[in-house]
């Protein structure tokens, strides 16, 4: 009895411990994601996760950070091993909370990026689970502002397929969901409205004003981007883009 004793008052002592490890990990994770530094983010999210491997607010930032550093690799190899690994950390998040909103615009964001290199019958099945898992997402959270800027981006592209493209769709899998510009420039507002100091959604949003045949508009988002403060890694490289945007429209 006296030994249980001791083992339950040192399982009682070290929770609290360990309970403030993870909270410091978790805030020091958000600090470095902010320098931006976002590999040094995703190791320390990951040193969450070995203390705490059901952690859904770590296992959220390593999926979304995965995607976001997978971008930027120029090893191609390297680049598919972050995306395959953000769609686990994803998938394992939402097996623990299915509802979670982050963890479902998580799955959403990793099929996304999974897509670009996918062809025919997978890439548009992937689509569809896009627009299913957004859709969970802002069911759980409307002001998940990640989740109405993948819904304005996941619009964008749809209505983009050309007329073949949409009939191939049409016959072999039985269409898309409805999409739209209108639709897409809707949902980027809503994230924009959330989220003011968003940088990519401005320079996305631009691009679906400008064919929605609003230049003024869209150019002056460009123009109101370029002022922003860098938040991410990919920041300073869409401001580069949307000068070049700027430039073109000229």
């Amino acid at each position: 009895m006296k030994s249980f004793v001791i083992f339950f008052i040192a399982i009682v002592l070290y929770l609290p411990g360990r309970s403030q490890d993870i909270n410091a990990l978790l805030k020091e994770g958000y600090r470095l994601e902010l320098v931006p530094n976002e590999k040094a983010s995703f190791l320390k999210f990951k040193e969450v996760l070995k203390l705490q491997s059901t952690n859904i607010t770590a296992l959220n930032k390593c999926s979304e950070l995965c995607m976001r550093i997978g971008q930027r690799e120029t090893n191609e190899k390297l680049r598919d091993d972050y995306y395959k690994a953000g769609k686990i950390y994803a998938e394992t998040a939402l097996k623990i909370a299915p509802e979670n909103s982050d963890a479902n615009c998580a799955m959403a964001m990793a099929l996304g990026r999974s897509s670009m290199a996918k062809t025919g019958k997978e890439k548009i099945n992937n689509a569809k689970e896009i627009k299913k898992y957004v859709d969970l997402a802002l069911k759980y959270d409307p002001r998940n502002y990640k989740a109405w800027h993948v819904l304005g981006r996941w619009n964008y592209e749809v209505n983009n397929l050309n007329l073949l493209e949409t009939a191939v769709v049409k016959l072999l899998y039985g269409g898309l969901p409805a999409a739209s510009l209108k639709a897409s420039i809707q949902a980027f507002e809503n994230a924009r409205s959330i989220t003011p100091e968003f940088i990519l959604n401005y320079y996305e949003m631009a691009k679906a004003y400008k064919q929605y045949n609003n230049k003024s508009r869209a150019v002056a988002y460009i123009n109101y981007m370029l002022t922003l403060p860098i938040f991410t890694e990919d920041d300073n490289s869409i401001k580069e883009k949307g000068r070049a945007l700027l430039k073109d429209w000229q």
